[in-house]
This record gives structure tokens, C-alpha cells and sequence, in this order.
């Protein structure tokens, strides 16, 4: 595979921009649905408490997700900045263009993303 141009790394820079703020947004938004449910039985009934908790441990997961995809984005910028973005990090070979739309903050090509497959 070849390695990428100075126009698809702007590219992705401005995607891995964008990817970040959109991320932060929901994160923001998600701030309130997993806050803790309250005891109030005779305000909520037991059913839809279990209900809330089970929402609230949802979105809990969700967010804890969309952290580490935070964190991967990050990652992702910090590579471009240093020069080593697009290389895969177990076999240090060019990760594909077409990877790098789908999800520009990948570490890896998509051989040793799949497992230990040789290439």
C-alpha cells in the first residue's frame, strides 16, 4: 500500500478534528443520562427505577466507549503531528486510504486489527 499524501493527512486531520468535537458534543449531551437514579419509590415505581438503572448502566457503557474513542482520536492527532500517522502499529506497514475514511483514528491495518494473521 502507499503511504498517504500531505492532502489526505490534512484530510484526516480535519476529519480527526471534526470526529473529536463531535465526539466531546455527544459526551456532553450523554452527561445526563447516566447520572445516578434517585430512591424515590413513590415518585418512581419499582419497574421503571429498574428501568432507569438499566438505561444508566447503557449510556454509562456508551460513554465509556465513546471515552476510549476519544482517546484513540487524540492518539490519532498526536501521530500526525509526530509524522508516524497511517502506519500500523504491530507491523508498521501503511494502513489503507480506504481504512483511514472509515475510521481515521485506526492504529492498525486492517490484517492486525483482525488478529494474529500473517500477512
Amino acid at each position: 500500500m502507499d503511504e498517504l499524501t500531505l492532502e489526505q493527512l490534512e484530510e484526516f486531520r480535519a476529519a480527526l478534528h471534526a470526529l473529536s468535537h463531535s465526539l466531546q458534543a455527544d459526551l456532553d449531551r450523554s452527561a445526563e443520562a447516566s447520572a445516578p437514579v434517585e430512591l424515590d419509590q413513590a415518585r418512581v415505581g419499582r419497574v421503571s427505577r429498574i428501568d432507569a438503572i438499566q438505561q444508566q448502566q447503557m449510556a454509562a457503557a456508551s460513554r465509556e466507549a465513546q471515552n476510549h474513542r476519544v482517546a484513540l482520536v487524540r492518539q490519532a492527532l498526536n501521530h500526525l503531528d509526530e509524522g508516524t500517522y497511517g502506519f500500523c502499529g504491530k507491523c508498521e506497514e501503511p494502513i489503507g486510504y480506504a481504512r483511514l475514511k472509515a475510521r481515521p483514528e485506526a492504529a492498525f491495518c486492517i490484517n492486525c486489527a483482525g488478529g494474529p494473521r500473517k500477512h
